[in-house]
C-alpha cells in the first residue's frame, strides 16, 4: 500500500518539540508557555492540513513555467544543485525582507512573529498565505531553467532547516556563525528590541544579510513577539487581524494613490491605533487570566487527537476519497478554532463544540455506517457531551466569577 512519507514530518517535529521541552525543564529554562505553544501548534497544524490540498499545485506551477518559459535547459549536476540552493536562499531573503517592509506581505507573514515564545513550536508557525507569497518569488527559478523536480527537492530541505533555528537552547556555534543562519541569528530576527528590528532575514545562509546591510549580532537578551502585542490566541484573529486593519486603513484614505500607499507602505508607518477599532468591530476581547488545569487537560486531549488524525490523513491521503478528506479537514479546522476559543475562555465555544461533534458523527457515519461504528460513534459523542456539559458550569463560573 502506497503511503505519503511526508506525513512523518508530523511525528518528526513533535519529537524535537518534546525533546526541547524536556531539556528546557531539566536545565530550568522557562522557554515554553502553555497557551503560546498550543497557539503555535494550531497554526502549524492548519498549514500542514491545507498543504494536503495545495502542495501538488505548487509543483505543477513550477513545472508549467519550466516547460513553457524556461530561458535555459539545464541538466542536474553538482554545480547546478549548489547554484539552486544559493538562488533559492537569495530569493527567500528578498521575499522575507519585503515580507517585513510591505504591508500587504506583512499581513501574510505577521502570524509567524506573533508568539512571545521562541522555541520549536514557533518554528511550526507558518501559514499557507506565506507559502503562496513565497511561491510567487520562487517562480523565477523555473523560468531561469531549474527543473521542477530539483526545485521541489531543495524546497523540502529549505523548509526543514529553519525549524531548528527556532530555539533558545543552542548558543554560539563558532565558525558556523559566519556562514549559516544559526539560532543566535534567528533569535535576533524574532526579537522586538529596537536594535534588532528588521535584521537577519536569511533562512539558511547569513551571507545575504551581511551583503545587504541587514545583519545584527545577538548582544542583549531578545524580547520576542510583535512591537505591539496582539494579546490574542484566537486562531482566526491571529490569521486575519492585519488584513482587517489594512481594510480599515484603506477605507479611511481618499483617492487610489493614498490607498495604494497603505497597501504597499511600510508596517512601521502603519497607524497602530487602528487595531483597537478592528477589535471593537469584531468584538475581540483581550485575553483573560491564565488557563486553569481542567481546561488545559481538555485542550491537550483535543490536540493529541487532532495530531493523530492529521498524521493518518496525510499518511493515507492516496486511499481516502476527496470528499472525506474535505470533511475531516473541516472538523480539524473547527477543532483549532475551538481550542483558540478555550484558551481565551470564550463562552460561545460550546456552540462550536456541539457543531464539531455533529460533524464528527456525520463523518463517522459516512465512513462506516455499521452497527459497530454506530456504537463507537454514540459512545464518543455522548461522553463528549456529558464531559463538556460538566465543563460548562465550571467554565461560566470562571468567566463571570
Amino acid at each position: 500500500m502506497s503511503i505519503n512519507i511526508f506525513a512523518f514530518a508530523v511525528p518528526f517535529f513533535l519529537f524535537f518539540i518534546g525533546l526541547e521541552y524536556f531539556i528546557g525543564r531539566k536545565y530550568r529554562k522557562n522557554i515554553h508557555h502553555f497557551r503560546e505553544s498550543i497557539a503555535n501548534l494550531n497554526v502549524g497544524v492548519a498549514e500542514r492540513l491545507i498543504d494536503l490540498f495545495t502542495a501538488s499545485s505548487f509543483y505543477f506551477f513550477y513545472d508549467y513555467l519550466h516547460r513553457h518559459f524556461a530561458l535555459f535547459q539545464m541538466e542536474p549536476n553538482l554545480l547546478l544543485w549548489i547554484a539552486l540552493i544559493l538562488g533559492t536562499d537569495l530569493l527567500w531573503y528578498w521575499y522575507h525582507r519585503l515580507g517585513h517592509e510591505v504591508n500587504l506581505f506583512w499581513a501574510a507573514h505577521i502570524v509567524h512573529h506573533q508568539s512571545e515564545d521562541f522555541n520549536y513550536t514557533t518554528g511550526t508557525r507558518i501559514t499557507i498565505l506565506q507559502a503562496v507569497v513565497r511561491t510567487a518569488f520562487w517562480s523565477v527559478l523555473p523560468v531561469i531553467g531549474f527543473p521542477a523536480e530539483m526545485i521541489s527537492t531543495v524546497l523540502v530541505i529549505h523548509g526543514l532547516y529553519p525549524f531548528f533555528t527556532h530555539t533558545q537552547l543552542i548558543g554560539n556555534l563558532g565558525i558556523l556563525e559566519y556562514l549559516l543562519v544559526t539560532p543566535s541569528h534567528h533569535r535576533v530576527h524574532h526579537a522586538s528590541n529596537d536594535i534588532y528590528l528588521d535584521k537577519n532575514y536569511g533562512d539558511m545562509f547569513i551571507i545575504w544579510d551581511k551583503l545587504f546591510g541587514t545583519f545584527a549580532k545577538e548582544t542583549v537578551p531578545p524580547q520576542y513577539g510583535l512591537t505591539k502585542s496582539l494579546d490574542s490566541y484566537s486562531f482566526l484573529w491571529q490569521h486575519f487581524h492585519y488584513f482587517v486593519e489594512l481594510g480599515i486603513a484603506i477605507k479611511q484614505q481618499k483617492g487610489i494613490i493614498n490607498k495604494l500607499k497603505i497597501i504597499f507602505g511600510k508596517p512601521e508607518d502603519f497607524d497602530s491605533n487602528i487595531r483597537p477599532t478592528a477589535e471593537k468591530i469584531f468584538r475581540i476581547e483581550r485575553t483573560k487570566q491564565s488557563t486553569p488545569t481542567k481546561l488545559k487537560t481538555y485542550v491537550l486531549i483535543q490536540m493529541a487527537i487532532t495530531m493523530g488524525v492529521l498524521f493518518g490523513l496525510l499518511l493515507l491521503e492516496k486511499h481516502i476519497p476527496f470528499g472525506l478528506q474535505v470533511a475531516v479537514a473541516i472538523i480539524i479546522l473547527l477543532t483549532l478554532i475551538n481550542i483558540g476559543a478555550i484558551l481565551e475562555q470564550r463562552r460561545w465555544v460550546f456552540y462550536l463544540e456541539y457543531l464539531r461533534l455533529v460533524g464528527v458523527s456525520l463523518t463517522l457515519w459516512c465512513v462506516s455506517p455499521t452497527p459497530i461504528s454506530i456504537i463507537v460513534m454514540a459512545y464518543v459523542v455522548v461522553l463528549s457531551f456529558i464531559y463538556f456539559q460538566s465543563l460548562k458550569s465550571y467554565y461560566i463560573q470562571l468567566i463571570y466569577g
